[in-house]
């Protein structure tokens, strides 16, 4: 067959058999052996025959490594025909999981059985593709219009006993031994006299799709689009499978397929996957590092950040003590827990009696002596360098010796944190982002003195409580904070040149991000901003400088927690309404600053606030802050709600050009001075280059 794949009859059942570590995927050789195996399967004197993998699972998934490259046959296609028109009954045992074009190889099978603990999916959707081999037209087919939408557009995984349920699975396994209990119902199904039963000969009624049905699907997924293309593609692929043949739909299917394979946002999704794998390397950290083991954690401070880090800790089984100033402000923060975890009782994600188990794992106590045997401390009071220093100092006192001590300082100089105890070499930076429980991103802060097991421990525990790790090294903000800089400031600025808050976030909505960022202040707290600002010595005395926050703020207009900052809310829904106030504040200070305000265009608008994380960005590179310019956009992705389909910054400036991006940063610097708009010697030695981001990464050994 290959040497990946081999052959044999069991008991007059041919067996398939695919073994590619790591997880089996759709190599040239996978493709090529399955082919081969089924045509001489044709031949010979099986009387059925069984897919199944070898290792810790079914076929994950397509080969992407291969995406880009010039294509090797067999195509995918052309397995699947073979499987579909085999003479004989092919049916997929399936365990771990069945992704992609895993899932799509089971679904041209004649029948599918799975263990239970077995999960199928198509995930293509958060790669900014979609199934291009049958599966758009053949999960509608067997499981309903509806189903196969809400399944192909998440790109969720589900059950196999969910799975048996929609049709997708025909028989759950009980037999611990996938392959004896595949090949036993192989038998059965022979001596039962089973149809050769093909997905493709299935024809979808019409008349059972309502009305309006794919319209409607496309204008809500269009809400949550974000830049991604592939939702409203998938929808036009299901309309396919509804109102054309089997091979039609499949040609659709297999245009709008290539259309997405080469589209930019799918390239900006597949960098950011495999630059997720990427940010979870550290170059010099040796790799027989020796972890110390966390069995119990304590957490200093019960507010919502808190309570939140609390919860991942609890949510994989690891024992969590909270410790807080009073008893009051214990329970306060205990009871917040609580409610987050009634809202996901009510969500149908947890039942009550898993979530009295979780909290089981969660106590409190007042006294920093109780927490002398934990394996790690988590810090996580407000941001004041001096409180967190002497927590710090309490904190070396107390625990044990090898127990790593970490602050969730959002800006703090982790050094001098490390420095107020005698072993800064257990002490380094937990940066998670609000709310804790929720957010994926953890900067992970490797401070001047932090030892390689304390980085190397931190970064798996991180991966444990199921956090995307990125590390950096001390600086104001590390890379997140310390970028968002520019992009805070020129949102503010822009409204002083002409713009109004809607139309600054609506743009920037428009491209993709979550929330614009002058909305994203109301919603933080302008106060916040406005406090940080206050402690610091850098910033340019300059009238314009983020006057509108600093006016709100002193207005007692703080944001959504007090009904009104850019926006005013609706107390009831918290929905942003545009305030005819503050845009007639904003246009009163612009005269008295004497500034001539004017139309200020879209583009505009994306460059001034963008184009200063790019910048920052080059500069944390050079300073040796981010390993990487990949691991930029990995934070920016999951901390900052930055578009996958835009790849994160760094990347997103690859695409436009570098040389563009350069251009207009000394335009704007001879517009409005160099002290906003000083461009990174990296960024301009890339653009005089004619070279890019990744290409530097390369060149170091990063990617």
């Amino acid at each position: 067959m290959s040497d990946v794949v081999s052959y044999q009859i069991v008991d007059n059942i041919g067996v398939v058999s695919v073994d590619s570590p790591p997880v089996n995927a759709l190599s040239q050789k996978v493709r090529e052996g399955i082919l081969n195996a089924v045509t001489a399967a044709q031949d010979d004197s099986c009387e059925a025959i069984v897919l199944r993998c070898d290792g810790r699972t079914f076929i994950a998934g397509a080969d992407i490594t291969e995406f880009g490259k010039p294509p090797m046959g067999p195509g995918l296609p052309e397995v699947l025909a073979a499987i579909e028109s085999s003479s004989k009954p092919v049916i997929a045992a399936i365990h771990g999981t069945a992704l992609g074009g895993g899932f799509e190889v089971s679904l041209a099978c004649h029948y599918r059985c799975a263990i239970a603990s077995a999960k199928v999916g198509l995930p293509e959707v958060k790669l900014g593709l979609l199934p291009g081999a049958g599966g758009t037209q053949r999960v509608p087919r067997i499981a309903g219009v509806k189903a196969a939408l809400d399944m192909i557009t998440s790109g969720n995984p589900i059950s196999a006993e969910a799975a048996l349920g929609m049709g997708l699975i025909d028989e759950v396994i009980s037999n611990d031994d996938l392959q004896a209990g595949a090949v036993q119902y192989a038998k059965d199904l022979v001596d039962s006299g089973a149809p050769l039963r093909r997905i493709r000969d299935i024809i979808i009624d019409p008349a059972t799709v309502e009305p309006g049905f794919f319209d409607a699907a496309r204008k809500k997924l269009a809400m949550r689009a974000r830049g991604a293309i592939a939702p409203d593609k998938i929808v036009s692929c299901i309309e396919a499978a509804v109102e054309l043949p089997m091979d039609k739909g499949l040609e659709r299917e297999r245009e709008l397929f290539t259309e997405l394979v080469t589209s930019p946002e799918s390239a900006a999704m597949r960098h950011i996957f495999f630059a997720e794998r990427q940010a979870a390397k550290i170059k010099d950290l040796p790799k027989d590092t020796v972890m110390r083991d966390i069995k119990k954690v304590a957490i200093i401070g019960g507010g919502t950040m808190g309570g939140g880090i609390a919860m991942c800790f609890a949510n994989v089984g690891i024992p969590v003590v909270m410790v807080e100033v009073t008893d009051e402000a214990l329970q306060r923060g205990l009871g917040i827990i609580k409610k987050n975890y009634s809202i996901t009782v009510q969500k149908g994600k947890l039942t009550e009696n898993q979530t009295q188990g979780l909290l089981g794992l969660i106590s409190g106590t007042t006294d920093y002596n109780d927490i002398a045997d934990v394996d790690m401390v988590i810090e996580a009071v407000y941001e004041n360098l001096e409180l967190k220093k002497e927590i710090f100092t309490k904190l070396d006192g107390v625990c044990k010796q090898g127990a790593i001590l970490a602050s969730n300082t959002s800006y703090q100089d982790i050094d001098q944190i490390a420095a107020a105890t005698k072993r800064p070499e257990d002490v380094l930076g937990l940066h998670f982002f609000s709310p804790a429980n929720v957010m994926k991103l953890l900067e992970v802060v490797r401070g001047e003195k932090t030892a390689d097991d304390v980085l190397a421990t931190s970064m798996a525990i991180g991966k444990k409580i199921n956090k995307v790790c990125a590390l950096s090294r001390v600086c104001y903000g590390f890379i997140g904070n310390r970028m968002l800089g520019g992009y805070g400031r020129e949102s503010q600025m822009l409204l002083m040149d002409g713009c109004t808050p809607t139309q600054v976030d609506s743009v920037l909505e428009g491209f993709g991000m979550a929330m614009g960022p002058l909305a994203m202040g109301d919603l933080a707290g302008l106060d916040v901003g406005y406090k940080a600002r206050e402690g610091r010595t850098d910033l340019p005395d300059d009238p314009k400088l983020y006057r509108m926050g600093t006016l709100l703020v002193e207005m007692g207009r703080h944001g959504q927690k007090t009904g009104s900052g850019f926006y005013k809310y609706d107390p009831e829904t918290r929905r942003r309404l545009a305030d005819p106030e503050v845009e007639g504040m904003i246009v009163d200070e612009s005269n008295k600053l004497g500034i001539e305000r004017r139309e200020i265009g879209n583009d505009e608008i994306l460059a001034r606030c963008l184009y200063p994380l790019i910048n920052e960005g080059a500069l944390i590179l050079e300073e040796g802050i981010a390993q990487r310019a990949s691991d930029i956009d990995i934070v920016y992705v999951f901390g900052y709600a930055f578009p996958a389909a835009k790849g994160g910054p760094m990347h997103y400036a690859d695409h436009v050009g570098l040389k563009h991006v350069y251009d207009k940063i000394c335009e704007y610097r001879d517009l409005y001075g160099e002290q906003y708009w000083k461009p990174a010697p990296l960024l301009k030695e890339l653009a005089e280059s004619g070279k890019t981001f990744a290409q530097w990464d390369k060149e170091r050994g990063a990617s």
